[in-house]
């Protein structure tokens, strides 16, 4: 978090946080009541200063205030750096660890990291599919992955950052569940709010 903002908190510590302003989208990108943010320095700005409270509630901390987050999927969202075997996530953060990987009922690649997960960009994910192997170190495939993805038993493996995780089938309506986060945040009772 900037310095700035650290010190805007101990000096104002009871401004009421805001909900239902600011989202993320599937592509990572920051909405302010559904006008898309396109300033460089505010979405960086936004990315040094995102994280998670203690109920899976990702925030913005602007200054005294936090902002929190609706969420159209995961917290973060993944994209893949200069090279392939890198990611990084839509707040310029390189992944240095994945625990793991799960394709949901619609394709999305989810990559757990960061004490969460993220949603691989869609525009990144054909560049990813031949990281995908079986047992034996075979790409899947276009065929066998439909095949995995209808249920035939496999074990995929997702090789990546010098890394070979597990790579299991997920519903999108268990995520929030599964990664303790919640994709729409509203004050908890008694919580005043802006």
């Amino acid at each position: 978090m900037d310095e700035a903002v650290i010190r805007s908190i101990a000096k104002w510590p009871n401004v009421p946080a805001a909900y239902g302003w600011l989202s993320l989208d599937r592509r990572g990108e920051w909405s302010v009541k559904g006008e898309r943010i396109t300033s460089p320095a505010i979405v960086e700005f936004i990315g040094r200063n995102y994280a998670a409270d203690d109920a899976g509630r990702w925030f913005f901390q602007n200054g005294p205030q936090r902002v929190f987050v609706t969420l159209d999927y995961t917290p973060h969202v993944l994209r893949t750096a200069h090279a392939e075997d890198v990611l990084r996530t839509h707040t310029g953060r390189r992944l240095e660890a994945i625990y793991g990987a799960w394709v949901d009922e619609n394709g999305a690649l989810l990559i757990g990291c960061l004490g969460s997960v993220g949603l691989v960009h869609d525009r990144d994910l054909a560049s990813l599919l031949p990281r995908l192997r079986d047992a034996g170190g075979a790409q899947l495939g276009d065929e066998r992955m439909e095949a995995w993805l209808g249920g035939e038993p496999m074990e995929v493996r997702l090789h990546l950052s010098g890394a070979a995780v597990s790579v299991e089938r997920i519903r999108s309506m268990a995520v929030p569940g599964r990664f303790a986060f919640d994709p729409t945040p509203r004050p908890r009772p008694g919580e005043p709010e802006c």
